[in-house]
């Protein structure tokens, strides 16, 4: 009765006691997420990791110049000296929402420190929009249970918390604004109003795509609840123009919208479509559902009662018979239009990728049952109790009824949800967010269920028993829970590396690359570090994160294991020039020869003269290398007796990438490194530009169970390094200009060295 009571009225609406209680909750749930995810400013106000650089970058050049010179935007910093077209390669919705919000809301702070708090800002108001979705799904209890849930959950704040200007956030706030429109749209026709929110629905959806190439999960369930519709939903004649309305909506806001790729998401690519292929998969999953809900409806009103089912099962049956021959004829169109190996890898988690690059990047490795444990935690308890109830819960008359075509959303949303999760480690975030929605629908159907028992004691252990489930992975492990892992230092301050203490070495390194070297130089480096030199460093990359070129890497990666003279050769040759035996090794296609080699099309459509781009030279100016490890002051000494420092080098810089970079450039990985995959051979040292651009040699080995040192590696040794920079001479083809703070530092501790090698273009062999 209390919770009825009214305060005040405004208008024709009566402001009530439960509706105090409801912002009440919502405000812990916004306050607690945003005290979570702004734990990384302990260590200091930047952007994290990499991609928030460049998106930082191109915001600031809308700010700078304007929408439309943003829409035709050619980088020229990127990808030398091919350049980028950036909006249809890049998420344009974060840019234009950031920017306008900005232009708006901005006042008189900077655009870095508007773009650095963006994401908990969003992210924190996303518990808003989830509470608003699960409320239609299952009432407002269960919504508000879902805002708590979402505000803690771990692998949502980890790709979330301050700094992290990327797609997620703002995908999954617009992706649920979508979800909730069309939900609310199809729990209840109201005519006009269900048609603005269908509309809408399919308009923010498509922001959603533009956001983050994510957001197109919520395709799969959306497309499995419309089938089923007609089979769970009563009264509803009006769906034949309501599911229509939603899917024009999100093809033509996705076609013509901001999201230029969305064209290839509805079409297929431009070279697919020359080929012939005129429609995508994306088109196939928006429409082909659509087609199928309205035969069964048509087939549903025109069977009897007795043979409805039957008739519907038939239609069923032949739909999934013209769907597959569909998608076999569609596959051998052409190649571009079937979907990326990450969306057949969604549908098929068992899929392995020979794509050494996408094997090489972290967030593309599977989650193994520890780590989805331990993000998931209590949200798997609390998720297969909601599935359970979902399917166990059917009378009408009960307090915490769910309409059937809800209850099927809620359990294909699930479902799909926690299958999807098992695919990358980034995918956890879907996980996280089935089971939220699983299990706030459980907890509010157990919850209704123990405060409607007469008995006090029973209802008091219960609230109790679900608080503590809740604050256990908060507080526990001491180390390793869910707060304590979100508090996650700025990747600017560790470059990527397993180093504990933060650091300031890439800062001041790109400060000096910026302050000391002409405005139109091209720097050479590996993928990693692109996108911080073309923001902090402001100068132009060969490769950078976005990763677009795939051949343009492997080229830099062949470049690295070439001789010194080689490599020189290959990075004072323009990308006309045919520099193969420059090489230390050739891709098989060219070994006969380029003479009689087709044109290709590049990554942007455009025509290269003469495409033997992949064994041409990389001109650069500017080589920047990262290594990370420990220092131990004067632990050993020279044959003159002088005590020097040694090292360790392996905390996850540039020298921990040498399998890769061989996978990468198709070599044998045998020759650079020993069998633990780490330990650089002395061909590797001594023979190539990478090992001589390591300034540090290996003096003897060590085997830390045992305490043996050898001066050759066997199994279970480690190298121990001195420093001794080889490159130095200003009259060699690289010098070393300048070495970053740690570099230099004395006494015991972690480096991070981040070195800037000069390219001698003066340089005679």
């Amino acid at each position: 009765m209390l919770s009825n009571a009214k305060l005040f009225s405004v208008g024709n609406f009566d402001f009530r006691f439960q509706h105090l209680l409801i912002i009440g909750i919502l405000a812990i749930a916004v306050s607690t997420s945003a005290l979570i995810r702004a734990q990384p400013a302990e260590y200091g106000f930047a952007l994290h990791e990499f991609d928030p650089y460049f998106n930082f970058r191109a915001t600031a050049f809308i700010v700078e110049n304007g929408y439309d010179e943003y829409l035709e935007w050619h980088d020229d910093m990127s990808w030398y000296p091919y350049g980028r077209d950036v909006s249809s390669t890049s998420q344009t919705a974060l840019h234009l929402i950031t920017a306008t919000m900005y232009n708006i809301f901005g006042g008189n702070s900077s655009l870095w420190n508007f773009t650095i708090m963006f994401p908990l800002v969003i992210g924190s108001l996303s518990c808003i929009v989830i509470f608003a979705t699960v409320r239609v799904i299952g009432g407002t209890t269960a919504g508000l249970l879902a805002s708590l849930m979402f505000a803690i959950s771990l692998p949502i704040a980890l790709r979330g918390f301050i700094g992290w200007y990327k797609s997620e956030p703002l995908g999954l706030f617009l992706g649920f604004i979508a979800i909730y429109l069309f939900l609310s749209a199809i729990k209840t026709n109201k005519g006009k109003i269900t048609f603005a929110k269908l509309i809408f629905a399919g308009i923010f959806l498509s922001l959603g795509f533009a956001s983050w190439g994510g957001i197109q999960f919520f395709l799969l369930p959306l497309a499995i609840f419309i089938i089923a519709l007609p089979f769970f939903k009563k009264n509803n004649k009006f769906l034949f123009w309501a599911i229509p309305t939603f899917s024009i909506s999100l093809a033509l806001s996705t076609m013509f919208g901001f999201d230029r790729p969305g064209m290839n998401f509805i079409l297929g690519s431009s070279k697919a479509i020359a080929e012939g292929s005129v429609i995508s998969y994306g088109a196939i999953l928006i429409f082909l559902p659509v087609i199928f809900m309205i035969l069964v409806l048509i087939v549903q009103k025109f069977s009897s009662a007795r043979t409805k089912i039957r008739n519907s099962l038939i239609v069923v049956g032949v739909f999934i018979a013209s769907g597959v021959s569909v998608l076999i004829s569609t596959s051998q169109w052409h190649a571009d239009a079937s979907p990326s190996f990450r969306y057949l890898n969604a549908i098929n988690p068992f899929m392995s990728s020979e794509d050494p690059l996408i094997s090489s990047v972290a967030e593309h490795q599977s989650p193994s049952l520890e780590i989805s444990f331990h993000l998931l935690s209590i949200f798997i308890i609390f998720g297969l109790v909601g599935l359970w109830l979902l399917f166990t819960i059917r009378s009408k008359n009960s307090k915490f009824a769910i309409p059937n075509h809800m209850k099927a959303f809620a359990v294909i949303f699930g479902l799909i949800g926690i299958y999807t999760s098992s695919v990358f480690i980034r995918m956890e975030v879907f996980g996280s967010v089935a089971l939220i929605v699983l299990g706030s629908l459980g907890l509010a159907i157990l919850l209704q269920q123990v405060l409607d028992k007469p008995n006090i004691k029973i209802k008091f252990i219960f609230c109790i028993v679900i608080i503590g489930i809740f604050l256990a992975p908060l507080t526990y492990p001491e180390e390793r829970n869910w707060v304590t892992q979100a508090k996650v230092m700025p990747t600017i301050f560790t470059g990527a590396s397993l180093l504990i203490t933060p650091h300031d070495d890439w800062v001041h390194a790109m400060e000096w690359l910026k302050n000391n070297t002409p405005d139109d130089s091209v720097v050479f480096t590996w993928w990693d570090w692109g996108y911080w030199i073309q923001t902090l460093g402001e100068r132009t990359t060969l490769v950078d994160n976005s990763t677009l070129i795939t051949w343009q890497i492997e080229k830099v990666a062949r470049t690295f294991f070439s001789s010194v003279d080689d490599a020189w050769i290959i990075l004072n040759t323009d990308n006309l020039t045919n520099v193969s035996e420059h090489y230390v090794v050739v891709p098989e296609k060219y070994k006969d020869g380029v003479e009689h080699l087709p044109q290709e099309v590049d990554h942007y459509g455009k025509m290269v003269k003469q495409t033997f781009v992949e064994i041409t030279g990389l001109e650069s100016d500017y080589v920047v290398l990262m290594f990370a490890g420990t220092r131990y002051a004067e632990a050993a000494q020279l044959d003159d007796g002088a005590p020097v420092s040694i090292y360790s080098l392996d905390a996850g810089g540039d020298e921990g990438k040498i399998f890769w970079l061989a996978h990468i450039a198709g070599l044998v990985e045998g020759n650079y490194m020993y069998q633990d995959g780490v330990t650089p051979t002395p061909h590797m040292m001594q023979n190539t530009l990478f090992g001589q651009m390591t300034p540090f040699s290996i003096i003897s080995y060590y085997n830390p169970e045992t305490g043996a040192q050898s001066n050759t590696w066997s199994p279970g040794h480690v190298p121990i390094y001195i420093k001794d920079v080889k490159l130095s001479d200003p009259d060699g083809p690289f010098t070393l200009v300048y070495a970053s703070p740690s570099f230099y530092e004395e006494g015991d501790g972690v480096i991070m060295a981040v070195l800037i090698y000069k390219i001698n273009h003066d340089y005679i062999q």
